[in-house]
């Protein structure tokens, strides 16, 4: 079914000069996920195999394939929505093989999960387990930490605009790490100096754990500006984009500066597979970081935007982080999140843990109206966890905002526990919603890091520090 469908693809793309430069983009943007998805089939066959056991790593593994898989679809058909009325002919055709395609792997989920999952409950192994070395500092001390095995490095480059290093852009040192380097081999180390890298970077699928370490927040700054407005579907705006398996950033700020008026404008698109952000900077003002698919996890980062500026429909933890909201366009009101599961039986959705949420200075001196929200459902089964945050006074009283009407009010799942600050009291929110909840600590257990996204399992060789449980 994917096959043919990036056939019929690569046919409209062959008539290239017949279509408008948007529809030209959303179109490549399909046939970008269409490959992901036939590699995360294929995966997914090889991790099933002929057994009838999975052990829990593997059944999440497959989970996460097949929820991605539909992810793919599902983002496909809203760029191709993007586009202008001059691709409404290919929309009216792709139509039929995308619906047909998401409803097979719907199937093909929930069998999985009333099969196979049906017999496995996640659970990491505890930190004790482990009994891993966590690094201490990163920037210019990882070059004095890789011999002590706190991270496992296999080779390292350096990238510095001025000279001096082994490249002067980023994307020339990610065309240089090898191919499906294989888990435990050992990071591809691409070390970032100071300074201001006006480059659209993409990490593919076939780059796998590289490791990308800069000088700090506001020192190594990644920066773009494609948007929405200017043509480009909000998957290929991205600045910084990464679908390769176990990538690590820190020290670094990815920046969008297309500014409000652009509207759909990415920092960062990450749909990479056990991928971690730590001390890194996000900055944009709508759709800011799209945290497409997969599961991540971002720690102590800070996060700057104004309309849906978390969104997409990844299994991602946003642990000891800043979340601040921006001074949007007048009329509009801010959404944290925009989380995107489509699906009852995909392991995806926002879990924001021990995080700060303040105003960004441009709304805290603005004296303005905006209104600011903890989300929206974005799709059906929209799924966001607050958890142990502090929430300014910015946050509306009603804590969270419909979509349109009553769609999804009833199958999302929204959720606070424990949470502090003025913006934290839950007396007048959104009570009547039948998916709106306040949990308690065996239910907010089920989304933290050990749970969730199993990270007891794959987050120590990283270095990155974590809590695996509740505080």
């Amino acid at each position: 079914m994917t096959n043919n469908f990036l056939t019929l693809l690569n046919s409209y793309l062959r008539l290239r000069f017949a279509f408008s430069d948007s529809t030209i983009r959303a179109l490549q943007d399909c046939q970008t996920l269409a490959s992901l998805s036939r590699d995360f089939l294929s995966n997914t066959i090889q991790s099933i195999g002929s057994t009838t056991t999975l052990q829990s790593s593997q059944a999440d593994y497959t989970q996460t394939l097949l929820s991605a898989t539909l992810t793919n679809y599902q983002t496909c058909l809203d760029g191709l929505k993007e586009t202008t009325s001059s691709s409404s002919s290919i929309r009216s055709v792709l139509l039929t093989p995308l619906t047909n395609g998401s409803m097979s792997y719907s199937v093909s989920l929930a069998l999985f999960m009333h099969g196979w999952g049906a017999h496995y409950k996640k659970s990491g192994r505890s930190l004790s387990e482990l009994n891993s070395n966590r690094i201490l500092g990163f920037g210019r001390k990882i070059l004095q930490q890789i011999g002590n095995n706190s991270v496992k490095v296999n080779q390292m480059v350096v990238v510095n605009p001025n000279g001096g290093g082994n490249f002067t852009n980023i994307r020339d040192a990610v065309a240089a790490a090898p191919n499906n380097t294989a888990a435990g081999n050992g990071y591809f180390l691409i070390y970032v100096v100071a300074g201001v890298y006006e480059e659209y970077v993409i990490i593919a699928s076939n780059k796998k754990y590289i490791m990308m370490v800069g000088d700090g927040i506001n020192q190594t700054i990644i920066t773009g500006n494609r948007s929405v407005v200017d043509g480009w579907t909000t998957f290929n705006s991205a600045t910084f984009a990464v679908t390769g398996q176990g990538f690590v950033a820190t020290n670094i700020t990815f920046r969008n500066t297309a500014g409000a008026i652009k509207h759909q404008a990415v920092a960062v698109r990450n749909g990479a597979d056990l991928s971690t952000f730590y001390n890194c900077s996000f900055e944009a003002y709508q759709d800011t970081l799209y945290a497409h698919s997969m599961r991540q996890i971002y720690r102590e980062c800070d996060v700057y935007g104004t309309v849906d500026f978390i969104f997409g429909n990844a299994a991602v933890i946003f642990q000891n982080c800043n979340l601040y909201p921006r001074l949007p366009m007048q009329g509009q009101f801010n959404a944290i999140t925009a989380q995107g599961r489509t699906d009852i039986n995909q392991n995806t959705g926002t879990s924001i843990q021990n995080c700060n949420i303040s105003a960004a200075p441009d709304l805290a001196t603005s004296n303005g109206t905006t209104k600011t929200y903890l989300g929206r459902p974005w799709k059906e089964y929209s799924r966001t966890v607050y958890m142990q945050s502090f929430m300014g006074s910015l946050i509306d009283p009603s804590g969270w905002t419909q979509w349109s009407g009553d769609f999804a009010l009833s199958t999302l799942y929204y959720a606070e526990y424990n949470n502090s600050g003025p913006g934290s009291n839950t007396t007048s929110r959104v009570t009547l919603w039948p998916g709106y909840h306040v949990i308690n600590a065996t239910d907010a257990a089920n989304f933290t890091v050990s749970n969730f996204i199993l990270g007891d399992n794959w987050l120590p060789p990283t270095g990155v520090p974590y809590t695996s449980g509740l505080l």
